[in-house]
């Protein structure tokens, strides 16, 4: 059994149940806005599924190269390693205001530091990406396929933009995110997400504060989900909200599994603006040829079940048509995964949105503006970045594809 923490209260216990699902039971007399999730709030009776782990708890369950490296690591002692097993490594720190310990024991948020300077200018001698795996991968409760580990600044400084501000030195928890990834199979990734994300940021969204290292081989990002007082706000990706699985993460459309579900649970004093948010992200993934905007790329944040619902910032965004040229969308709009041209964006942003023909044809332009300011961004870069080139020649092209077909009128 695992012992469930909201921001470090007592919520309640997790358990197996029958023999391949997980139950969850409240703790008694839990305040009901110190609940797990959106979709699971405060009862007597507790949450089950039959198979796997309810979707909060599979979440933040990492995949790929790190799950493969914790699996091996902790197979042997356990005689297996499922999810429930993986949970129980790295739920201890993730991404969000939930954490678990063993059934007996206290809460405790510990994380070692690391120094973001470091890792910005790879002084490990090349091998940085093992390093960090070895010293973070029980503490990188963080979904993705790509490798990410969450770590503590040693420096500390609070997410508030204050540099004069440090976090007590009572915090113990993780404070960024450094993402890295296999030269030989996606190369020049952590440099395409780089240019990617300036251009969300360009595009007026919410983008955590994210550095590029000298070499292009990681990005660094500062947590999203981190308060300037070292507590966690609540995070829900698009799976939570609609009651899926991991696996399901490319099952759904824009205009229902994304726009109609963030509806339902958005802060009506926000939704407004936060639509129109939802929106540009939406056309710029189709501009940039992001065919990995599933359900797992989007997500709320929230300070409690009670609180201000909005849309989280931006992260995972990268052009995935650079390595996969015949790439196409990972949800469906207008039942097809096809790249919808400017006709169809501004039609969703009309009716889906709420927003008028003029005011939708200004978005798509911000959008384009954006995406033409940091592609010259990229043209410098590669410039200065000769082993850039092949991979930043690639994201132009599918950028001019894009922007030609999804943002400018027929």
């Amino acid at each position: 059994m695992i012992r469930i923490w909201t921001d470090a209260a007592r919520a309640g216990w997790l358990d197996r149940f029958g023999e391949r699902g997980s139950s969850f039971a409240y703790h008694p007399g839990l305040a009901p806005a110190k609940g797990l999730s959106l979709t699971m709030p405060v009862r007597l009776e507790s949450w089950s599924s039959a198979f796997g782990l309810l979707p909060i708890f599979e979440m933040n369950l990492p995949e790929g190269a790190l799950r493969e490296r914790l699996r091996l690591a902790f197979a042997k002692a356990t005689g297996r390693f499922d999810e429930f097993d993986l949970l129980a490594v790295v739920g201890r720190s993730q991404i969000g205001r939930i954490r678990l310990t063993g059934e007996k024991e206290d809460f405790q948020d510990e994380v070692p530091f690391q120094s973001v300077d470091e890792i910005l200018q790879r002084r490990r001698d090349g091998d940085l990406f093992h390093y960090l795996l070895e010293k973070f991968a029980t503490h990188s409760g963080i979904s993705g396929v790509q490798p990410k580990i969450l770590f503590r600044d040693e420096t500390a400084f609070t997410p508030s933009g204050d540099a004069g501000a440090r976090v007590s030195q009572s915090f113990r928890g993780a404070t960024h995110i450094v993402k890295l990834w296999d030269a030989n199979e996606y190369p020049q990734l952590a440099a395409n997400e780089f240019f990617c994300l300036t251009a969300a940021r360009g595009c007026g969204l919410e983008v955590p504060p994210f550095r590029l290292a000298e070499d292009g081989a990681a990005l660094v990002i500062d947590r999203f989900d981190l308060r300037a007082d070292g507590t966690y706000r609540g995070f829900e990706d698009f799976c939570v909200l609609n009651a899926r699985r991991t696996e399901d993460k490319y099952r759904g459309s824009y205009e229902t599994s994304v726009i109609k579900r963030f509806l339902e649970y958005a802060s009506p004093s926000h939704a407004g603006e936060d639509l129109e948010s939802l929106f540009v992200l939406i056309a710029l993934n189709c501009a940039l040829r992001n065919g990995d905007a599933h359900l797992k790329n989007f997500g709320v944040v929230y300070d409690d079940l009670f609180g201000e619902v909005r849309l989280a910032p931006v992260f995972d965004l990268v052009t995935t048509a650079a390595y996969l040229p015949k790439d196409s969308m990972a949800l469906t709009l207008n039942g097809s995964t096809r790249w919808p041209g400017s006709k169809e964006l501004r039609n969703l942003c009309e009716t889906r949105i709420g927003s008028t023909p003029a005011r939708a044809r200004q978005l798509l332009q911000k959008v384009e503006a954006a995406m033409a300011d940091t592609g010259n961004a990229i043209r410098s870069h590669i410039r200065l970045n000769p082993e850039f080139r092949e991979i930043g020649e690639r994201m132009l092209k599918a950028w001019s594809e894009g922007m030609a077909l999804s943002l400018r009128d027929a």
